[in-house]
């Protein structure tokens, strides 16, 4: 290990890439990102190129690279999109577009897999990774392919140029069981070869070096090594900074998001809540649909803006509302019937607007009691990420429903939570 070593942490989204460097300390020494085309949607289906992410990669590593001194690089960890998944030959070449992770073709797939498995599996629903891998299955796309793989599985098979590696938490949607660290014997009932699936490791471990024509094309040391990654959701929960049983983070951004460190997993499929590992702790979750996309529908982003300073968080509206973008919801209540509830509609925007940033808050402090609820710790602290993270006057607002205290994120970036990984600091924070 160098003194002045610089760890690099990829981040791959729907529609970008992006990559920073840091220190040991976690310091940042450069940034990067790169856009990524938007996936095409056709129906129910949402598939993607996976050559446009290493694109996207290689684009923002050769730009960061020249913000900082290449040879000073020790390690690289990616994070990707959780569920979203391919085929691919011996030699990495897709043999199946990405199947993203809002992809949600699998239905018939998903309700075998129900059949088969208990509540406490993350491979639940059409958007999991084993339904995906069921479907190709199911139209005999799996007869070439040699590894199934997550998005981040792939670009740091690319980087050491070996694949059929992944981590325990983007295996958790793919039917990984991370309590018992083990592929379960219930997976040999689908039907499909599970020479497919990848060698499961702990985020953070080494999965090898660069290859030579990697370490060649960047200007790299070749003895840089290359860690299991993790998902962006995971990613974006360590990039913020909790460290203690009871933190919590919420994703305020197109949807709502909640995540709270646990001494032991959550699940319940009743209520869309499942738990990553993390370490000797747990990450025990759940997604509203509720967010910043029903704001949207009624706001532009600079009328909520303008807006912010005339709210009042110190009176309450007193309207009941549960914002919804449209018919619906996932946690903390799951009613996919569920209409939004956004009446009586006071005499004025900024009122409506109020009262619609009080009804997020108040679903959001209805998930973190459920988890409470359900098995996980009480609250104690939020760190905040997305979008609305921005407006004082929400989160003012929030912090009086919740409860709690509101710590402003150590980092907004995903990008920086593998760098972190990289680094060797989350093993150190979580083991």
């Amino acid at each position: 290990m160098r003194k002045d070593g610089l760890y690099i942490g990829i981040d791959l989204g729907t529609t970008g890439c992006r990559a920073i460097a840091v220190d040991a300390t976690g310091k940042i020494h450069g940034e990067m990102s790169a856009p990524i085309p938007t996936p095409p949607r056709n129906g129910d289906e949402v598939t993607q190129d996976p050559t446009v992410w290493w694109k996207a990669v290689t684009g923002c590593l050769q730009n960061l690279l020249k913000q900082i001194d290449p040879q000073r690089v020790q390690a690289i960890a990616v994070d990707g999109t959780s569920g979203t998944l391919l085929l691919c030959d011996a030699k990495g070449s897709p043999v199946t577009p990405a199947i993203m992770y809002n992809d949600r073709r699998a239905v018939q797939q998903a309700k075998h897999i129900a059949s088969l498995t208990s509540g406490v599996s993350g491979a639940q629903g059409a958007g999991s990774g084993l339904a995906k891998l069921m479907w190709m299955h199911d139209k005999k796309l799996d007869k070439r392919a040699q590894h199934a793989l997550h998005q981040a599985d792939w670009i740091s098979g690319k980087l050491i140029g070996q694949y059929g590696h992944s981590d325990y938490n983007n295996c958790l949607k793919l039917g990984f069981d991370a309590e018992k660290m083990a592929w379960p014997k219930w997976l040999n009932k689908l039907g499909f070869d599970s020479a497919l699936l990848p060698e499961v490791h702990v985020p953070g471990e080494s999965l090898g070096t660069l290859s030579a024509d990697i370490a060649k094309t960047f200007g790299l040391p070749s003895d840089v090594e290359v860690l299991a990654g993790t998902t962006d959701g995971v990613a974006s929960f360590l990039a913020a900074g909790p460290t203690e049983s009871g933190h919590g983070v919420t994703a305020l951004g197109t949807t709502l998001v909640l995540k709270l460190l646990s001494d032991k997993p959550v699940f319940s499929l009743e209520h869309g809540v499942y738990s990553h590992r993390l370490g000797r702790y747990w990450l025990a979750g759940g997604a509203s649909n509720s967010g910043g996309a029903v704001l949207l529908q009624y706001f532009k982003i600079e009328q909520m803006r303008e807006m912010t300073p005339l709210l009042d968080p110190e009176s309450v509206t007193g309207l009941d509302y549960y914002p919804l973008p449209d018919i619906g919801e996932r946690f903390p209540i799951n009613n996919p019937e569920m209409a939004p509830r956004l009446e009586p509609l006071p005499g004025n925007s900024i009122t409506f607007f109020q009262g619609m940033l009080e009804g997020i808050a108040r679903i959001e402090a209805e998930g973190y009691q459920l988890l409470g609820k359900l098995g996980a710790p009480a609250l104690s602290k939020v760190f905040t990420t997305g979008g609305g993270s921005q407006n004082p006057a929400w989160t003012r607002i929030r912090e009086k429903i919740l409860r709690v205290k509101m710590e402003k994120p150590r980092s907004g970036h995903a990008a920086y939570g593998s760098a972190l990984l990289a680094a060797g600091v989350v093993a150190k924070t979580f083991s």
